[in-house]
């Protein structure tokens, strides 16, 4: 029964009859009529994935408007539609433009997918690279590191559509959460990355036309030159071009989105499922159109004070902005894409994870098994992931920034060995090891010591010298040959 998982938090959201922008039964519906919509599409692309190559890789045989697609929808998280306007919120101009920053990750990943594709024609995931060309011990740090953060980034995701529902319906968190996680798994155990990349096709058209209408709503009721004037008068710092911690969050945000990219296994496992050729030109289109998503999303958090809108939590201001202005058209229009944007990634990193799982850990374990028992075994790691993810969403703790950037200093400290492993012969495993636990470590004391928007950006300058330093140093000549060859 909805009434028993309705939750009416006091001064949350305000609407005429029960301070909610959209009844708990049009919650319902629309959660139920989006649930089946994403299972059934994605039963239906995922018949193709029989073996494992097309559970984990989509038979290595994806084009460019997918590629394209599926890359930019997974990028179009929860968190660029609901961090980038609490970004703005808090940190004003600046804060909108961090997050927009991490277009660049899929940009100036697009020349490492040619050059991973070139190096690894056979390979599943960016762990097997860093043992063929560091060794056990850097692939020991990296796994962990990646596992961490992957679960990090679900965490987010899975706290963003909980608190979602809860916001727009009344349907208590812990619900919503465990629908939006349910939905996700139930595709990807069943159509592994061919299922993922069929859906998130659909899920980036929703995303992009959903925030045009959002965005053009809201410049309707409120001008560029009201929000400025707004904000020149009661919130001027937020214009500060020269506020120091804006200022650091920009570097920050562009440094923990290129390490986002450059190690996770959601965007090595599209290197490797796109067709020679495709790869660069697709992430370079993908982050192109990526780019102003943020920028859009920013603007509602800047617009907030010039309307007189309170806003309880940082992380809900584009629900809360666009239910408020716009009435039910609004709460339904964010429903949607916002719904739509989780999937869209949640999905791809199920599937990611599930690969890291299955060739990294049980497939050592299993020496001789067959393809078709490793893609059984892939498709209960996914299911194991989602109740893994399921169950640390439940405490609801922290905002989706101080979530997300937790990770930050991690992801930062490994942008230096990839890139340094893929093109120098002189990179060194020393390097590599040193440059992930010294850039980890500096980092996450920052992000205690200063705050978030700094630790990514120490990380990343902490592992830079050290790699580079032994790099110089170096007098190896790594075969680039070994990597083709894969593992013994």
């Amino acid at each position: 029964m909805i009434p028993s998982i309705i939750a009416r938090p006091p001064g949350l959201l305000a609407s005429a009859a029960d301070g909610l922008l959209l009844s708990p039964t049009t919650g319902a519906w629309l959660l139920g009529l989006f649930s089946l919509l994403w299972i059934a599409l994605g039963l239906h692309w995922g018949r193709r994935a029989r073996s494992l190559d097309g559970f984990m890789v989509a038979g290595r045989n994806v084009g460019l408007a997918l590629g394209t697609a599926t890359a930019m929808a997974t990028w179009v998280t929860s968190n660029t539609t609901m961090l980038a306007p609490q970004l703005a919120l808090e940190l004003g101009v600046w804060g909108m433009l961090a997050y927009s920053t991490a277009s660049l990750g899929l940009l100036l990943f697009a020349p490492l997918a040619r050059r991973i594709r070139a190096v690894m024609p056979h390979g599943y995931t960016s762990a097997e690279f860093i043992e063929l060309r560091y060794g056990r011990a850097a692939w020991a740090i990296f796994l962990v590191l990646s596992l961490f953060y992957a679960l990090t980034w679900l965490i987010s995701m899975g706290m963003a559509g909980g608190l979602l529902i809860e916001a727009l319906t009344g349907i208590e968190y812990r619900w919503g959460m465990t629908v939006v996680l349910g939905v996700c798994v139930a595709y990807t155990v069943s159509g592994g990355l061919y299922a993922v990349i069929g859906t998130d096709f659909l899920q980036s058209l929703i995303v992009l036309v959903g925030l045009v209408v959002v965005g053009g709503l809201v410049l309707w009721e409120v001008s560029v030159a009201e929000v400025h004037a707004s904000l020149v008068e009661r919130r001027p710092m937020l214009l500060d071009l020269l506020y120091p911690a804006a200022l650091m969050a920009l570097f920050n945000n562009l440094l923990f989105g290129l390490g986002e990219v450059f190690h996770s296994n959601v965007w090595w496992s599209r290197a490797f499922a796109m067709r020679p050729g495709v790869g660069a030109k697709a992430y370079t289109l993908a982050g192109l159109l990526w780019w102003p998503v943020p920028v859009v999303a920013g603007f509602l958090g800047l617009a907030a004070p010039a309307l007189d809108i309170g806003i309880s939590r940082p992380d809900m201001v584009a629900p809360v902005l666009a239910g408020t202005l716009l009435g039910e058209l609004g709460a339904v229009l964010v429903f949607v894409v916002v719904f739509a944007s989780i999937a869209s990634s949640i999905d791809s990193l199920l599937a990611a994870t599930s690969d890291l799982l299955t060739k990294e850990l049980v497939a050592r374990r299993m020496p001789g098994a067959s393809e078709a028992r490793l893609r059984a075994v892939a498709a209960w790691t996914v299911l194991g992931t989602g109740v893994l993810a399921w169950v640390a969403c439940l405490p609801k703790v922290g905002t989706l920034a101080t979530v997300l950037f937790f990770a930050g200093p991690m992801v930062a400290s490994m942008i230096w060995p990839v890139v340094a492993g893929l093109y120098w012969r002189r990179a060194t495993a020393a390097g590599a090891v040193g440059g992930m636990v010294a850039g980890t470590a500096v980092g996450l004391w920052v992000y205690v010591a200063i705050g978030w928007y700094a630790a990514s950006l120490a990380g990343a300058l902490v592992s830079a010298v050290v790699v580079i330093a032994t790099t110089l140093r170096s007098r190896e000549r790594f075969d680039f040959a070994r990597l083709a060859e894969g593992r013994s």
